[in-house]
C-alpha cells in the first residue's frame, strides 16, 4: 500500500533533481547523471591551484580545495541554491559527503583535527534557521571521521550579502566580524575551515586571521564551490 501511494504521489509530486531539474528517483538527492559530470576542479591533488594561490601574501595556509567550479547560471548554482536557500540540508550533508571523500583521496588533507565552519551571525542564523556551513562540515565529518567545533569561533557584527561587492568591499565587510570564544580547543591543531563557496576568499581571509591572532594552529580551506577566475 506504501508503495503504491508513493507512486500515485509522485505522478503529481515528482522528485526533481535539485542541478539540472529534470524528474529522478525519489531515493536519490542528486540525478545520476549530475552527480557523475558535474564540473570537478581537482585542486585538492594540486598543491599550487587558483584557491591556494588567493591566500598567498594574506594568510598562511596549508593547503585549499573546493568540490566543484561555479558559475553563474550552472547546475552547480542550482546546488548552492538549494542547500543556501532553500534549506535543503540533507544535500548539503550529501555533497559535504562527497567534498569529504575527495580530501580522504589526497595527501594535502591527511592531518586535519577537526572542522570550523564559517559562523554566521545570530541574526541571521535565526533567519535562516541553520547554517549550510555546518551541513557541509557535517557531511565532510561524516567521511573524514573528524570533529566539527562551532563554539570555537563566533560571528559579532551582522553584514550583508557579499554578492555583487569587489575584492576590496568584501575583505571592509567582514574584517572585523569574527571573534574567538575558545582558543584552547583550536591550539595546536590542524584546523579545516569550511564555507559553501569561495570567490575572492575574503570570508575566510578574515576568519584564519583573527583565529591566529589568538591561537597557534595549521590552516586549510574547502568549500563546495570556486566562484573565482582560474
Amino acid at each position: 500500500m506504501n508503495k503504491w501511494l508513493a507512486g500515485f504521489t509522485g505522478l503529481f509530486f515528482p522528485t526533481i533533481c535539485p542541478a539540472c531539474k529534470f524528474r529522478m528517483s525519489d531515493e536519490l538527492l542528486l540525478c545520476l547523471n549530475c552527480e557523475s559530470h558535474l564540473p570537478e576542479t581537482n585542486f585538492h591533488l594540486d598543491a599550487k591551484n587558483a584557491i591556494a594561490k588567493n591566500f598567498w601574501g594574506r594568510v598562511p595556509i596549508e593547503a585549499a580545495t573546493a568540490l566543484y567550479y561555479y558559475n553563474k547560471g550552472s547546475k552547480v548554482q542550482n546546488l548552492i541554491h538549494q542547500v543556501k536557500y532553500k534549506g535543503n540540508q540533507k544535500l548539503g550533508f550529501f555533497l559535504g559527503q562527497k567534498l569529504g571523500n575527495v580530501l580522504n583521496n589526497s595527501a594535502n588533507f591527511n592531518q586535519i583535527d577537526l572542522i570550523v565552519p564559517v559562523p554566521l551571525h545570530p541574526k541571521k542564523l535565526k533567519k535562516r534557521g541553520f547554517n549550510q556551513s555546518s551541513c557541509i562540515a557535517n557531511g565532510i565529518s561524516a567521511a573524514i571521521y573528524k570533529p566539527v567545533v562551532e563554539s570555537s569561533v563566533i560571528r559579532t557584527i551582522f553584514t550583508n550579502t557579499q554578492t555583487r561587492k569587489n575584492r576590496i568591499d568584501r575583505w571592509n565587510n567582514v574584517k572585523n566580524v569574527f571573534e574567538v570564544v575558545d582558543a584552547e580547543i583550536l591550539t595546536d591543531k590542524n584546523i579545516l575551515v569550511v564555507d559553501d563557496v569561495i570567490t575572492t576568499g575574503s570570508t575566510l581571509d578574515a576568519l584564519i586571521q583573527k583565529m591566529q591572532q589568538q591561537v597557534t594552529a595549521k590552516f586549510y580551506v574547502a568549500s563546495l564551490a570556486y566562484a573565482g577566475i582560474i
